[in-house]
């Protein structure tokens, strides 16, 4: 027999073109199915054949664990009785005992057929998804198979992948035999023998297509530093050269906009504005805001925004239809925009101006006309005053040595009971918000400072409400308010 078995591995492992090493793996594993079939129930089989001789052996084997936690005595064995049978046993691990082998025969061998099939299928499948995968350009073209509500299948030559209906541009329609371009999303390694991913939607498809029909691009001589979409609609690329002798948007519309309506209509229809990228954030906004007239901007480094003013006639235009114009200028930069006409500007300096007059006269103890002197010299916080240097606040004021001492003392003092009062409510925050998911220190600080205390009064603020109080992102905040909110559905 055991010669029988080593001219079956010989022959099928000529027939079939493969190591015989993968025969040999497989026609283990076909006898160990052969061996579970006598069994009543499932157990773990291994059979062990010798490469040299054809000789087999055949073990049932154990996971070890713990006394307490057997839970199933066909797979498992508790690790006391395992020490009976073999003193280094150890939780976690194998313990076997060999049982009489099966004859492979020539059910087996059918079987062991069967299983190197298998496996050659699945090895060759593997190979050809490693060789797609390897390709360095992820702007896959590919033939729609099948499409269905929620997604379509589609052929990418030796390989095929699914294009889901939430990466497909809104309203497409596609059919089966429509040739497509889409973007490598992402390998889902969890489902069976990996599944492809495809995006329409994807911002790094706009990219791809551009550098398919900008040899400037695909050379290094043009770079698309961003782009953002809004799939069907309208996107924004941000463009810089490194050759002065190259107009960079000139390059990327083409002759009489050949290039740029490639694109286009690679993406249904979708409009494409390209913008000058610029190292300096002002400028890059006021680019991305085109076809816009930009008045004045002021920078909030800080916070990361800009409040943008333009004129009655370019609001419109800068905010866009459903504002998409400011949305998309927004994300291309990384920059909050905040537009507003010169009236609301002014209207918003004098507010400012308001603010910061009552807390200097209320902290510092000094006149609005002292306080406006402050102001006007760029200080915006009772920490600026409390802690410049005195000769610095000398030259500013044409005042007593004394008397600037004592102001700078007032701030000292101010701050301090604004750090004890901190910190008493800091004291008082409850367990249930301090444990809330996504409520980081910076987050914290900023709700206590507004006196949300507690995970209740959280959830009862809106999200336009938390936007105000914390600056974050909407999407941050519906996602923290919807925390906050969960234990009223529990």
């Amino acid at each position: 027999m055991s010669r029988d078995l080593l001219l079956i591995v010989d022959v099928l492992a000529r027939e079939k073109n493969v190591d015989k090493d993968i025969v040999f793996v497989a026609v283990e594993s076909a006898l160990a199915s052969a061996t579970k079939k006598n069994f009543r129930n499932e157990v773990s089989v291994r059979v062990s054949v010798d490469r040299e001789t054809g000789e087999y052996r055949t073990f049932r084997y154990w996971e070890i664990v713990s006394d307490e936690d057997l839970d199933d005595p066909s797979h498992q064995i508790q690790f006391s009785q395992a020490l009976l049978k073999d003193p280094s046993a150890a939780v976690g691990g194998h313990i076997e005992e060999e049982i009489p082998s099966v004859e492979l025969g020539r059910v087996g061998a059918q079987a062991a057929r069967q299983v190197i099939v298998q496996r050659i299928r699945d090895a060759e499948r593997e190979q050809i998804l490693n060789d797609f995968l390897r390709r360095t350009d992820k702007l896959v073209s590919a033939v729609v198979k099948r499409v269905d509500r929620t997604q379509a299948i589609v052929d990418c030559g030796r390989v095929e992948a699914v294009l889901r209906r939430e990466h497909m541009i809104p309203k497409e329609n596609l059919r089966v035999g429509d040739r497509i371009r889409a973007y490598l999303y992402r390998v889902d390694s969890s489902a069976r023998g990996h599944q492809i991913e495809l995006s329409r939607t994807a911002p790094e498809l706009i990219i791809k297509l551009f550098a398919l029909y900008v040899p400037e691009i695909s050379e290094g001589t043009i770079e698309i530093k961003s782009a953002v979409r809004d799939p069907g609609l309208r996107a924004k690329i941000a463009v810089k050269s490194y050759d002065q002798r190259i107009d960079p948007i000139g390059t990327c519309v083409g002759i009489r906009g050949s290039r740029v309506q490639s694109v286009t209509q690679e993406l249904l229809g979708e409009r494409v504005d390209i913008v000058i990228w610029s190292p300096e954030p002002a400028r890059f906004v006021i680019n991305a805001l085109a076809p816009a007239e930009v008045s004045s901007i002021v920078v909030d480094e800080e916070n990361a925004s800009m409040d943008v003013v333009v004129d009655e006639d370019n609001l419109a235009i800068a905010i866009g239809a459903k504002g998409q114009n400011v949305r998309l200028a927004s994300e291309l930069t990384g920059w909050t925009i905040n537009l507003m006409t010169l009236e609301e500007k002014e209207k918003k300096g004098e507010e400012e101006l308001l603010r910061l007059r009552e807390l200097f006269t209320s902290s510092l103890g000094v006149d609005s006309d002292i306080a406006d002197v402050f102001i006007r010299e760029g200080f915006v916080t009772v920490e600026e005053v409390a802690y410049i240097p005195l000769n610095e606040l000398l030259e500013i004021f044409d005042l007593e040595e004394k008397l600037l001492e004592g102001i700078r003392s007032r701030a000292h003092n101010f701050l301090l009971t604004q750090a004890i009062a901190a910190e008493q409510k800091m004291g008082a925050v409850s367990e249930d918000l301090l444990s809330l998911e996504g409520i980081d220190s910076g987050l914290l600080s900023l709700l206590v400072s507004h006196d949300i205390l507690d995970r209740e009064s959280l959830a009862e603020l809106s999200v336009d409400e938390l936007v105000e109080i914390v600056n974050i992102d909407e999407k941050r905040a519906s996602d923290i308010i919807v925390r906050a909110r969960a234990h009223w559905f529990d």
